[in-house]
């Protein structure tokens, strides 16, 4: 499921998975999420002004790595800069989310306090969750090289006072990434509201953990149960062909 190259499967991910974000509130009326358009440098994302609950598998644009749509009559996000410099300096990456989501923010306005590795799933960020120093919208070439380098060869990077962004080997492991990172960031956020030090994962636990790790199966999993949650509640219509 997760390494299909079809064009019409990836459109279809990437708007259920925008809603399905909007739905766990790791999204809102703001933020975007984006797949590489296999055997190109382009890469489809939503139009700038369409309601992140409204995004559809037709409605999705094709943009090319200098910018410039090239399927679609609408106007993409301002901050495309953001995916264009992950998908040129990152060939591994077939997914990305840039997204504002609170507890994020919070940990890049707080001194001496990182985000760290604190639940089993945070191992997907065992290597580090740096952060890009620029607190506005990523708009230019240069900004949005500049993250790139920021995020360097890890798989999450925190906005000063703007965000996050998120990158992944899939549309289906992007959500689960996602849904993972909010869950790890509240655990750290609730030990440091009750007062108490954070006792992240050590590097023996990572290990262990990592021994243990079953990434596909996992995304799977979880996809598939998102999914069936956001057709029964309306979120995703339920004809949308999601998986492989």
């Amino acid at each position: 499921m997760t390494g299909s190259n079809s064009d019409a499967l990836r459109r279809a991910q990437c708007a259920a998975a925008t809603r399905l974000m909007v739905m766990e509130n790791l999204l809102d009326y703001s933020g975007h999420v984006s797949v590489r358009a296999p055997g190109r440098d382009a890469f489809y994302i939503q139009p700038a002004m369409q309601p992140r609950t409204d995004v559809t598998p037709d409605s999705m644009l094709l943009v090319g790595f200098d910018g410039k749509v090239i399927e679609g009559n609408e106007r993409p996000p301002v901050e495309i800069a953001i995916h264009i410099g992950i998908y040129k300096a990152r060939p591994d990456v077939q997914a990305v989310v840039h997204s504002h989501m609170e507890l994020a923010i919070w940990f890049t306005m707080m001194e001496g306090v990182q985000l760290m590795p604190m639940r089993a799933r945070a191992i997907r960020w065992r290597s580090g969750i740096p952060m890009d120093d620029d607190p506005s919208h990523i708009k230019t070439p240069e900004q949005g090289a500049k993250l790139a380098r920021a995020l360097g060869p890890h798989h999450a990077v925190l906005m000063r006072a703007h965000g996050s962004t998120l990158v992944a080997e899939s549309l289906p492991a992007l959500l689960v990434d996602a849904v993972h990172f909010d869950e790890n960031a509240r655990a750290q956020m609730q030990v440091l509201q009750a007062g108490r030090t954070p006792l992240p994962l050590t590097d023996a636990e990572l290990e262990q953990i990592d021994r243990h790790e079953m990434r596909e199966f996992h995304c799977e999993k979880l996809w598939k149960y998102y999914v069936g949650k956001g057709v029964k509640s309306g979120a995703v219509p339920g004809e949308w062909e999601l998986d492989a």
